[in-house]
Formats: structure tokens, sequence, C-alpha cells
């Protein structure tokens, strides 16, 4: 019990800053890519920083599996969030920090009691526009066939991609950008299936709670008919005694 007391201790004390970090996270990966002026000082500075946040996630990570009484059962639970540890080490791409340090983010995030559903939906959809754009335009911009050369193009792209439209104006034409269409085109189904899924428990909620109140009322309708047909009987009774006196 003290050991996990210890690990929602830690979860609550280091859920803020783990968030801040990755909004540093966000600025760090944006700007070289927004900014394609941007010299090597300052690209080097955001990779530092990308790296940065992405170890403190994978501290974060390890300090809870330490914390954990069943440890083996934690990484059965967490598996995901090992894979998105590991995952930067087996191959030093951007592209790979950048898909792990967002499992790593969304994992932390639903863990989080404050955030509600439709708080952790809108921030996905929001977060997978924007880095979504950001890695096809890091990744098209240079391609000799690629038709994604601005931000305004990727944002488009993203939008419509995660939407499952696919108007055909741009099409990612690299390995790298297809993967993440592929990406963002399941997750697009993915929140979508969510946001679904609420609302249709939202109107079956308030059937529900429709019907309990119809029944409530019919009950108490049966009720005083019941008690009407009570008194008048009492009456009836009272009636005859008189009669018969």
């Amino acid at each position: 019990m003290k050991q996990q007391s210890a690990q929602a201790r830690w979860e609550h004390l280091t859920q803020r800053p783990l968030m801040a970090l990755a909004v540093l996270f966000a600025v760090a990966y944006a700007v070289p890519i927004v900014d394609d002026t941007a010299g090597r000082s300052l690209t080097t500075v955001c990779t530092a920083i990308e790296w940065a946040v992405w170890g403190a996630f994978a501290v974060d990570y390890l300090v809870r599996l330490s914390l954990s009484r069943d440890r083996r059962r934690f990484v059965r639970q967490h598996w995901l969030d090992l894979c998105a540890v590991v995952l930067p080490l087996i191959q030093p791409l951007r592209l790979l920090r950048l898909v792990a340090t967002l499992l790593l983010v969304q994992r932390r995030a639903r863990m989080a009691s404050q955030i509600r559903l439709t708080t952790y939906v809108a921030g996905a959809v929001v977060g997978l526009l924007m880095f979504g754009s950001l890695a096809v335009l890091s990744v098209e911009r240079d391609s000799p066939n690629g038709n994604i050369r601005t931000l305004g193009d990727a944002v488009w792209w993203s939008f419509t991609t995660m939407t499952t439209v696919g108007y055909g104006d741009h099409a990612p034409t690299t390995g790298l950008g297809r993967m993440i269409a592929v990406g963002l085109m399941l997750s697009g189904i993915a929140l979508l299936g969510v946001v679904t899924a609420n609302i249709a428990a939202w109107f079956i909620a308030r059937f529900e709670k429709d019907d309990v109140e119809e029944r409530r009322q019919t009950e108490a309708i049966v009720a005083l008919t019941e008690e009407v047909r009570a008194l008048r009987a009492q009456v009836a009774a009272l009636q005859e005694e008189s009669v018969r006196h």
C-alpha cells in the first residue's frame, strides 16, 4: 500500500511539470521546421531539448516502475510506455523521437483524473493535427516530387487526412510521409469512434433518465389511483352504515 501511495503521489506531483515539458517539446520540434533558415546552433539546441524531454518521460516511467509493488504486472499493463521509451534508442530518427514522446505524453495525460474525456479528445485532435503537419512538412518539403511545400499545405493535408476526406490536392510522395499519413488516418478513425461512442452514450443516458422519470410518474399515478379507490370504498362503507342507522 505504501508503494502504491508513493506511486500515486509521484504521478500527481509530476503531472504538471511533464505536461509543461511536452509543450516545450512541441516548440523545440516546430521551430526548425517552420523556420527553415534556422542555423545549426538553434537546431542543435532544439534537438537537445527534444532528447531531454523524452529523457524526462523515460525517467518518469522508470520511477513509476520502481515504485510499483508488482513490476511484472506494471510492465504488462504499460507495455506501450515501455515501447515508447525503447523506440528512440533503436534508431535515432527524429520521427521516432516524435512518435515516442507523443505516446508517452498521451499515456501520461490519460492518467490525470482532472482531465475529462472531452478535453483529452480535443487535445489529441489538436496535437495530431499540429505534429502531423510538422512531420509531413519536414519530410516532404525537400522531396523532388513533393507538393507539400508550406505549413499551410501541410495543415490542410493533415486535416483532410484525419477526417478521411482526402481531396487529393496534396499527398505525400515519400515513404515516411506515407507512414505519417497512415498514422493520421488510423488516429482520425479512432478519435471519430470515441466521439461517436460518447455521443451515443449521452443519448442513451438521457433516454434512460427519461424512462426512469416516466416509470416514477406511472408508479405515482398508480399509487394515487389505488388511494382514490380505497377512499371511495371507505366513503361508500360510511354511507351504507349511515343509511342503516
